[in-house]
């Protein structure tokens, strides 16, 4: 169940970056990094979705376009001058200007569970491993015996 108010919510379209078309080492790069750069008040808690699109074709869907980008939930969007080939909506083979809305999860922290029971739970068996230091149960179970080692080393 989640609750209604950690629904992600759109952004205005961005677009941070423009294509260089005479450089064939540049490109578009609509990126998180690149957003948190230029716009200082820009936020985005957690991105759940994106939509990319180009800034002149805004109806065209990027696989009608014939441009090779990345438009990624975890990095925003990346198109280098250098993958493009010649042909699709434009003659050159250079980037478009391309802008992207991200869904992004409010940073309210109800949205985000802290995992305080995960820490208690592994906390207890690291207790356990310290306690069974014994040769034969070393052979049964312990992928932890290695734990067992390191602190012989360590005076």
């Amino acid at each position: 169940c989640r609750l209604p108010d950690c629904d992600c919510k759109w952004t205005d379209w961005i677009d941070v970056t423009y294509p260089n078309s005479s450089d064939k080492n540049s490109g578009d790069y609509e990126t998180f990094e690149n957003i948190a750069k230029n716009m200082s008040s820009w936020f985005c808690a957690k991105a759940e979705n994106i939509s990319c699109r180009a800034e002149k074709y805004p109806n065209t869907s990027i696989a009608d376009l014939g441009q090779n980008l990345i438009c990624d939930v975890n990095v925003g969007l990346i198109c280098n001058n250098k993958d493009q080939q010649i042909g699709g909506v434009i003659p050159m083979p250079v980037c478009l200007n391309y802008e992207i809305s991200i869904c992004c999860t409010p940073n309210i922290p109800e949205c985000f569970p802290t995992p305080s029971t995960t820490s208690t739970t592994t906390s207890t068996p690291s207790s356990t491993t310290t306690s069974v230091s014994t040769p034969t149960v070393s052979t049964t179970a312990p992928t932890p015996t290695r734990e067992g080692t390191t602190p012989a080393t360590t005076t």
